[in-house]
């Protein structure tokens, strides 16, 4: 049963990340390595399309403009950064984990996050295309001010999740696990599959009424005026 905004809905608010980044000294340039440790480093515009860095570990880090295009960064380890106009497509995060991360203003296309770890994680701005959640697992993560084009939340678990001026397009919630996720403040909400997921959630009435076709048709109810056959 999907839950209506109203007043006392006790929806959960996310936890935003708090990151407060050390003096950064400079990335000296050289190409990833995969296992690499990275720490108190800022990255500025460094082009890692293609690189291996499956397994890293990035921790109290900056990313300012990266090039991820092709970059494997499976395994990696985000914790305690702020990544800032990174651009790229088919960047592979699979399996990572995210952990008190600011991604700014990105602009990706195919990212590859499947059966990852998000916690206290906040994308905002930008837009990011058919990106691959499924099976991850996301905790306090909000969305704000991004588009995101046909994401993928297969089999996911979503927990305290927030959509804040965020556009959905054709979103993928097939078997996926909502609890406390608030969809109220989407700008836009367009669900392709898996609406039958949306028990856990809590959306505005209005959503609820742009809803109503798709509802119905996963109800098998159908919707006819009076004299049509």
């Amino acid at each position: 049963m999907v839950r209506r905004a109203a007043g006392g809905t006790g929806v959960k608010g996310a936890r935003r990340p708090e990151v407060r980044l050390p003096p950064l000294d400079p990335y000296d340039g050289s190409e990833l390595e995969p296992d690499g440790d990275y720490d108190g480093l800022e990255f500025q515009e460094a082009d890692f399309a293609g690189q291996d860095g499956g397994g890293a570990r990035f921790m109290d880090c900056a990313l300012r403009g990266c090039a991820l295009d092709e970059t494997r960064l499976h395994h990696a380890r985000v914790l305690d950064s702020v990544l800032t106009g990174i651009r790229g497509v088919g960047t592979d995060l699979a399996e990572s984990t995210l952990r008190d991360v600011e991604l700014v203003d990105a602009r990706l296309g195919g990212v590859q996050l499947h059966g990852s770890v998000l916690e206290r994680v906040l994308i905002r701005g930008g837009k990011i295309d058919y990106l691959n959640l499924r099976r991850a697992r996301l905790k306090d993560v909000v969305f704000e001010g991004c588009v995101l084009v046909e994401p993928d939340f297969g089999g996911a678990r979503l927990e305290r999740v927030e959509f804040v001026d965020c556009v959905l397009k054709g979103a993928d919630l097939s078997a996926a696990t909502l609890v406390d996720v608030d969809l109220r403040r989407a700008a836009e909400l367009e669900i392709a599959r898996g609406v039958d997921r949306l028990a856990g959630a809590v959306i505005s009435p209005s959503q609820l009424l742009d809803l109503a076709p798709v509802l119905a048709a996963e109800m098998g109810v159908r919707v006819e005026a009076l004299g049509q056959e």
